[in-house]
């Protein structure tokens, strides 16, 4: 294997992409969606439970595992897939959106960022050289390029300041890149919303040369139809060969969206918190499990899911769960969130291939708006006079 990542682009259908990414850690099927693993473990799931609902790849996070257990300390301990047990593909993002987010006291200059741990106060400083060297001692096989995530809403001044020290911050990050076989560095496009500042972005990340294209600074406020506009003019501008990733999208209803416009990776934290607070992703759109139709629901969740909370429980002993507050209804509902999300990533997959993604995606969007199926009567209930 040559040196960076190979991909090879399998079959188109519109904007629309099918393609295979090949790392050092195994292959990533792309369209892909990546679930967050933020401190070297995707909550309530175990690894092999995570490979059993189609994920390929997981992502993990640069200013979390700096912080504890601290990159020297995984990469003593066997870098971070032995660590938390993962053999496949790992990304790691920067660090840049939670320093932004989470730090305090930060101080933004020239340099980098110095910032107090939200954990314990500590002062540190990450700058982009340093966010290669965490992440190579992390071993992730796609390094994100350190940058700043521009607010929602920013002026145009604002977002070209803001995206320039970014593009100033991935020409150092590819320079402290360790460069292998199997590993690569992805360049991050900013502008915020706007066209002119995105194109310049682009062209100024396609000059350094990366061995992937991520799209930053969408998801934070803006809106669906906003997100799909900027997307519109940015991935025609991103090179057809190397793999694109949206930053932070989203629901599944944002991913096919985002697919018809030509990305081929996503992660977001949403099928994994939602799956915590009670919230389900499914055919017909989304069930709140807690809501009291449910209790005597002897039905699945969704009947043609392939998950364990599917296939072994129903709707009645998961809403149980949740108002007991076993820790089995989060991790149930999180495999079936997680599950449901890679099923929707394998359709969109076959349609591509098939020529037939308008379809797959129409198709899939028209029963999501559906809404949920109708409520059951309750038989211990009194029937009404």
């Amino acid at each position: 294997m040559s040196l960076g990542l190979a991909f090879n682009l399998l079959a188109t259908d519109g904007a629309a992409r099918r393609g295979r990414l090949s790392t050092a850690h195994g292959e990533v099927e792309t369209p892909a969606f990546m679930p967050v693993g933020t401190v070297g473990t995707v909550k309530g799931m175990h690894p092999q439970s995570v490979k059993e609902t189609g994920a390929h790849i997981l992502l993990g996070n640069t200013y979390h595992l700096m912080l504890r257990p601290g990159a020297e300390r995984v990469a003593q301990l066997g870098g971070l897939h032995k660590f938390m047990n993962w053999s496949g593909p790992i990304l790691t993002d920067s660090g840049g959106f939670q320093v932004m987010s989470l730090a305090g006291l930060r101080k933004l200059d020239e340099s980098g960022v110095t910032f107090r741990s939200h954990i314990d106060g500590s002062k540190h400083h990450l700058t982009p050289e340093r966010s290669m060297q965490i992440q190579h001692l992390l071993d992730s096989n796609i390094t994100m390029a350190f940058d700043e995530c521009t607010p929602y809403p920013a002026t145009h001044e604002q977002a070209a300041a803001s995206m320039r020290l970014s593009m100033r911050w991935a020409r150092r990050s590819k320079d402290a890149f360790v460069a292998r076989a199997g590993y690569g560095l992805f360049g991050i496009v900013q502008g915020s919303t706007f066209e002119d500042l995105r194109a310049e972005s682009a062209a100024a990340l396609r000059d350094v040369g990366f061995d992937g294209y991520a799209i930053g600074g969408l998801a934070v406020g803006e809106g669906q139809e906003e997100m799909f506009r900027t997307l519109d003019f940015t991935t025609p501008m991103l090179p057809m060969e190397r793999p694109r990733y949206l930053m932070g999208v989203g629901r599944p209803d944002d991913i096919i969206g985002a697919v018809r416009r030509g990305v081929d990776m996503f992660d977001c934290v949403m099928p994994t918190r939602s799956g915590r607070t009670g919230q389900a992703f499914v055919r017909r759109g989304v069930v709140n499990i807690k809501n009291a139709r449910h209790a005597h629901d002897e039905r699945p969740l969704d009947d043609r899911c392939r998950c364990p909370a599917c296939a072994g429980y129903s709707r009645a002993y998961l809403h149980h769960l949740f108002k007991a507050g076993e820790m089995l209804g989060p991790m149930l509902l999180t495999w079936h969130n997680l599950t449901f999300y890679q099923d929707v990533m394998a359709a969109l997959r076959q349609g591509i291939e098939a020529g037939r993604f308008e379809e797959t995606a129409a198709a899939w969007e028209a029963e999501m708006r559906q809404g949920d199926i109708e409520a059951t009567v309750d038989p211990l209930k009194p029937a009404p006079h």
